[in-house]
């Protein structure tokens, strides 16, 4: 335990362990011949204008949670993406996506350092089926919470929860980073401290401060 008694770091993977979401998927939708605009009109129309309120039909949050199959999914992103006059190939259509995710290496390697310092370190990431690039995880991670492995989904309090309980700590001795502003508010309701991810030099200033141990490259 550090002299701050935080004992645990539990870190979201796409935007924080791997590139940002606007450069992965603005390369995605390039490639697949849709505009960036596009896509983000769907999914405001799923998540409502803020990006943070949901609409009232969420198939994302069906898919997070494991209860719509990927090609259904799919399905139903062509088609809404395609009402704009592309003609996106649904099937293999978030592999194509997801290859775009590079690691973040300095955050590879932040992980590694405070797994190293002897704190408990964890993944908690919201899936669009398993497209992760699992390379290295058993050398970064004490526990791995995928949503659709096990039925919840951030912001839910329970998948938090589930998180603390696994690595066997309080919420008050986790620190949790996400690049989803909603994500790090709901993990401080349950107790934990929440960390916005925006930059790697920012996140890892503010995770020094609070672990007390030396954590940045």
């Amino acid at each position: 335990m550090t002299q701050s008694g935080l004992r645990a770091l539990v870190v979201d993977w796409y935007g924080v362990m791997t590139q940002d979401l606007d450069s992965a998927i603005g390369a995605w939708a390039e490639e697949d011949g849709i505009s960036y605009s596009t896509w983000r009109e769907t999914m405001r129309g799923w998540f409502g204008s803020s990006g943070y309120v949901d609409a009232v039909v969420n198939p994302v949050h069906a898919l997070e949670r494991g209860e719509l199959e990927v090609p259904d999914f799919e399905i139903e992103l062509a088609e809404r993406l395609n009402r704009s006059g592309a003609t996106i190939e649904p099937t293999g259509l978030l592999d194509r996506m997801f290859e775009h995710f590079a690691h973040a290496p300095d955050m590879v390697g932040l992980v590694r350092r405070a797994r190293a310092a002897g704190l408990a370190t964890a993944l908690l990431s919201n899936s669009w089926g398993d497209s992760y690039l699992r390379d290295g995880w058993d050398d970064m991670f004490d526990e791995v919470v995928i949503s659709g492995e096990v039925g919840m989904r951030k912001p839910e309090p329970r998948i938090f929860e589930l998180v603390v309980e696994r690595l066997r700590v309080l919420p008050r001795q986790c620190v949790f980073v996400d690049d989803h502003e909603a994500n790090t508010e709901a993990a401080a309701r349950v107790g934990m401290v929440g960390v916005h991810h925006r930059a790697y030099e920012r996140t890892a200033q503010e995770l020094e401060a609070l672990f007390g141990v030396p954590l940045a490259r």
